[in-house]
């Protein structure tokens, strides 16, 4: 069994968790924050046998795609590092950790 933990931007993450759940993946949803736009993510865990790893895999992928969109980004260092007009960042996309579960238990 493996353990994936996908961080997502809150845009995608009703279509996604929709198609998990349709597809009948189990997942704990968490609320979190991204650190350079400050802007809310959502984290998924997600248990799932080995092989349904690829599966699981494509579904993020298709629906948690990168774009570019113009931002003002938040000051969050010294004064000299705060960039006070537009710029263009990509964001979406997903960050996929999967780590191994030495065991599992449904109580």
């Amino acid at each position: 069994m493996k353990l994936v933990m996908a961080v997502v931007q809150d845009t995608d993450a009703g279509r996604l968790i929709e198609k998990l759940t349709q597809k009948k993946f189990g997942i704990t949803k968490l609320a979190s924050s991204g650190g350079f736009l400050k802007s809310g993510n959502t984290t998924l865990m997600i248990g799932v046998d080995e092989e349904k790893i690829e599966e699981l895999l494509g579904i993020i992928e298709s629906l948690c795609r990168p774009r570019k969109q113009i931002v003002t980004p938040f000051p969050a260092g010294p004064a000299d590092a705060y960039v006070p007009y537009p710029v263009e960042v990509s964001v979406g996309g997903a960050m996929v950790f999967i780590m191994d579960v030495e065991r599992s238990i449904k109580i």
